[in-house]
């Protein structure tokens, strides 16, 4: 069983000494790595499969050499080489092969330790010690003292030497202490035979030293540093020199110094001290004043140690370091002691300006300002009389200058804080242009502001405006100025002009990009400014571009609210003429609300309920507005639509519902009221079309709300009937047939609403007499219905009906249509006969249309048909009241006419035969 995973290894490694595409040498490093582990017995040719093992190592080494395989892939080749040459060692392997596998099991440890796998790497070193105490028996018993034994004895101890040291490694990177001291002091017992590996082994301590500080293992630290400095003692001729002997005692004085600095401060000291008589070096000197420092030693102590390198080459860096420490730490009588004598050793250095910088810090920090003021006016002498600070350093000082400038203003000593300033403006040269002193400009005028110094206030920002005309913040600085003065047309430029630079990212100010907050924050600024002085045009002018690029939620809708309000109570003090615009400005809030809601939220501070909050609160504000604003139809319109559109995002309870169908039907019958005015055909087209849109939206609505109570008196299904008919009868719909029979099928239907159907199925585009007739005689059968007859409402049902059936000045009227009309003419006699409450004037068109019918047909020769349509007219005359005496005589004189003629014309008739 084991030959077949072997000589699969074996045809990999044939393979891969092969392949030389980089991809592929990569896919057969980790197939060999993993079939290579479970290979447990070498089995067919040994000989065969050490040589194969050989020459992989060989390829390893070349391929390392000119990185086509990393240092993990060429661990795992090696891995794979060494493996199979120890399952080829047999029972007694001869001396050769020991002294390879020695030499393979070594390096292929060391190379997984160098990668980060020491776990690994302990099976091959103990492979190495065991060969390696193989290989040493089998010499002493070979041993005929000859020279070529002791030649091989001392080869196994360097590398029995090398072995402990890698497994001190490993152990290290293990966290295992113990066993890497017990390692390391084997290697120090070997130092007697191998002298010239002090210097490697004192430098493995220091490294070991190095790596348990950094994972602040003190205690271990110290040991591995300790030992380094011991073991860097034992053999002067191979030591690691002085320097790195003071390099260690310093790292062991850090150590201890960190681990715990009272109870370790004598050892600190003494390390620190033994390091720099080893080798005086500057970090040695601070690092021995620091200690002393921490440890709260004397002023002279200090003074003492700070002396020790007085007399050496030290750089300016360290000596100023060596100040701020001092002065830091609050030893302000030798850190400024110091600091006076450091000018005398760096006369010639052009640095010499960042001694009186750190003077002049450090003289302000300890609230020694009138010192560090003269000092600042000698650098200034200094600028104009040649001896100017360095670039880096003068933009240094003005850091200093502005920073000290900056903690007056906030003080509100806005006097004092100029007087910093203007040491800072004695740098540049009139007319330098510079962003720097456009701000250092726009500073002062923010002080001489608050000194109501506006003339000075000007003259620096208009200096500002020469330096730096294009930036955001010169133009607040411009607005702050124009509110002060109430310039509004002043300041709403100003607003417009910082609104713009906001849209523009890209704008640098002192050298920092102008990113989208700057903006909006000086935007809201203005606006709370402007609210302060009371102008309200400027405020609402800062708060609309605000509005465009807040993306905090919560301050848009805060933005937003507030400029609701202001336009709101603006609108509310102008005339009608102004007014359009400000309405149309609430519109367009309104829509951004509804457009910033109707986007996701990613902020963790603006909740659910926040929104649910919010669009409330803006749902509620359009339907107000839309009935504030009724006598403007289209924006009454718009204005319940965004209440209905804001509604959206609040919880549908039955208030919300009752709101979202009122929205909707108020802006349907705005629309149908706005098709009845003088609009194009395509105007009206698309009015009614919207319409019918908000109708079917609005009828949805009511299905759900109507599951909700009782709305038997609710007028919701009449007005979304007759606003559906108006739109689709003006449409020319030709689904509207299939809503009237619907129509016809309703038991509960009133008279009044199918007499406005029957009106508006002829008012104008529409045109649907047959539609109209049928509602009309709908209506009258139920007005006949009712236990005691509304006089009036009837007559106005018959006037129409007969209008429709009887139109005026037609004569040729088939028999059937007037048998129809007469039948209503009687209809309404009857009702007239049977009330006094029928409207007079009713009565008398009545009469008149009855009497011109019977004229019509009189004239046409039809002269029964005249006498009968005459007669009816006679017998509505009768119940006239103060009207009958008018038409009385008259009527009976033309009744008399037709009634002879009538008689005349029966005399020409033919008897009938008896």
């Amino acid at each position: 069983m084991a030959g077949a995973p072997l000589a699969a290894v074996e045809g990999l490694v044939r393979e891969l000494l092969r392949e030389e595409a980089p991809s592929r040498i990569a896919a057969l490093t980790e197939e060999l790595f993993q079939a290579a582990a479970s290979v447990s017995e070498a089995g067919g040719s040994a000989a065969e499969v050490e040589e194969g093992a050989i020459s992989l190592w060989n390829w390893v080494v070349t391929k390392h050499t000119g990185s086509v395989v990393n240092d993990e892939q060429r661990a795992k080749l090696r891995f794979v080489a060494c493996r199979l040459v120890c399952l080829c060692q047999g029972s007694d392997p001869p001396e050769g092969t020991l002294q390879r596998q020695i030499l393979m099991s070594m390096k292929t440890g060391k190379g997984w330790i160098d990668i980060g796998k020491a776990d690994v790497a302990d099976g091959f070193l103990e492979i190495a010690m065991s060969s390696i105490e193989k290989l040493y028996a089998k010499l002493l018993k070979e041993s005929n003292g000859e020279a070529d034994t002791h030649v091989h004895k001392a080869d196994l101890e360097k590398n029995l030497f090398k072995v402990l040291t890698y497994q001190a490694e490993s152990a290290v990177a293990q966290g295992d202490f113990q066993k890497a001291v017990m390692c390391v002091q084997r290697c120090k017992d070997m130092l007697m035979k191998l002298p010239k590996e002090t210097c490697y082994l004192s430098i493995l301590c220091y490294n070991f030293g190095v790596e348990t500080y950094e994972w602040k293992r003190y205690e271990q630290s110290s040991f591995w540093l300790s030992q380094s400095y011991d073991i860097g003692k034992m053999d002067m001729k191979y030591s690691v020199g002085k320097e790195m002997q003071a390099k260690v005692l310093r790292l062991l004085a850090t150590a201890y110094f960190e681990w715990d600095c009272n109870l370790y401060l004598d050892k600190a000291l003494k390390a620190i001290s033994l390091a720099n008589q080893e080798n005086l070096h500057p970090a040695g000197v601070f690092l021995k004043v620091k200690i002393l420092l921490k440890s709260g030693a004397s002023d002279e102590d200090i003074n003492s140690a700070v002396a020790e390198f007085l007399h050496h080459e030290m750089s300016l860096d360290f000596c100023l370091n060596t100040a701020k420490l001092l002065l830091e730490h609050g030893r302000e009588s030798v850190g400024f002691d110091f600091l006076k004598s450091v000018p005398e050793r760096f006369e010639s250095s052009p640095d010499l300006g960042k001694i009186t910088l750190l003077h002049i810090e450090f003289l302000l920090q300890n609230k020694r300002e009138l010192l560090a003021k003269q000092k600042v006016e000698e650098i200034i002498i200094g600028h104009y009389t040649g001896k100017q600070l360095l670039p880096e350093a003068l933009n240094q000082l003005h850091i200093i200058l502005w920073d000290r400038a900056a903690k007056h203003y906030e003080a509100k000593s806005y006097s004092e804080a100029l007087h910093w300033y203007n040491y800072s403006v004695s740098f540049y040269t009139p007319g330098q242009i510079d962003q720097n002193l456009a701000k250092l400009q726009r500073n002062m005028a923010s002080c001489y502001l608050h000194l109501k110094q506006v003339d000075k206030a000007k003259e620096a920002v208009k200096e500002a405006e020469r330096c730096d005309p294009n930036s955001i913040f010169t133009k607040f600085s411009v607005y702050k100025i124009a509110v002060m003065e109430k310039d509004t047309d002043k300041a709403v430029e100003a607003v417009i002009e910082m609104g713009k630079l906001a849209e523009k990212p890209s704008q640098h100010e002192d050298k920092l990009r102008v990113d989208e907050d700057t903006g909006t924050n000086l935007l809201s600024l203005a606006a709370q400014i402007a609210l302060e002085n009371e102008q309200q045009v400027v405020a609402i002018k800062a708060l609309e571009y605000l509005s465009k690029h807040l993306q905090d939620c919560r301050q848009l809708f805060a933005a937003l609210k507030c400029l609701v309000r202001l336009t709101l109570s603006k609108v509310m003090a102008e005339n009608e003429e102004k007014r359009d615009e400000d309405i149309s400005s609430m519109l367009t809030y309104l829509t951004l609300a509804h457009k910033r809601l109707a986007e996701s939220f990613t902020e963790e501070k603006f909740t659910g309920d926040m929104k649910i909050l919010e669009a409330h609160w803006f749902r509620k504000v359009a339907w107000n507005l839309a009935v504030q604003f009724r006598g403007c139809p289209e924006k009454m319109r718009d204005f319940f639509l965004l209440s209905f559109k804001l509604s959206q995002f609040c919880p549908s309870d039955k208030a919300v519902l009752i709101a979202q169908k009122t929205c909707l039907l108020m802006a349907a019958a705005v629309d149908l009221e706005m098709g009845r005015q003088e609009v194009t055909p395509s105007e009206q087209m698309e009015l009614l079309t919207q319409a019918l849109q908000h109708l079917q939206a609005c009828k949805e609505i009511w299905k759900v709300l109507k599951l909700t109570g009782d709305f038997a008196k609710d007028p919701t299904d009449t007005l979304l009937l007759l606003y559906e008919f108006e739109a689709r009868s003006k449409l020319n719909d030709p689904t509207l047939h299939n809503l009237m029979e619907s129509v016809w099928e309703q038991p509960q239907i009133e008279a009044k609403t199918l007499e406005i159907i029957a009106s508006l199925a002829m008012e104008s585009p529409a045109r649907y007499p047959v539609l109209c007739k049928k509602a009309l005689k709908s209506a009258l059968n139920l007005h006949r219905k009712e236990a005691v007859i509304d006089a009036v409402k009837f007559s106005k049902c018959i006037h129409s009906l007969i209008n429709l059936s009887l139109p005026t000045g037609l004569t040729d009227l088939g028999a059937c249509v007037l048998q129809e009309v007469w039948d209503y003419f009687e209809d309404a006699l009857s009702v007239v006969s049977s009330t006094d409450a029928y409207p007079e004037m009713e009565i008398l068109w009545l009469m008149t249309r009855a009497w011109n019918t019977g004229i019509f047909q009189y004239t046409v020769g039809k002269y029964k048909e005249a006498e009968q349509w005459c007669g009816l007219g006679m017998r509505f005359l009768n119940h006239l009241g103060s009207l009958k005496k008018s038409y009385e005589s008259h009527m009976i004189g033309l009744y008399s006419e037709v009634l002879d003629k009538l008689d005349r014309a029966k005399g020409f008739l033919p008897n009938e035969e008896e």
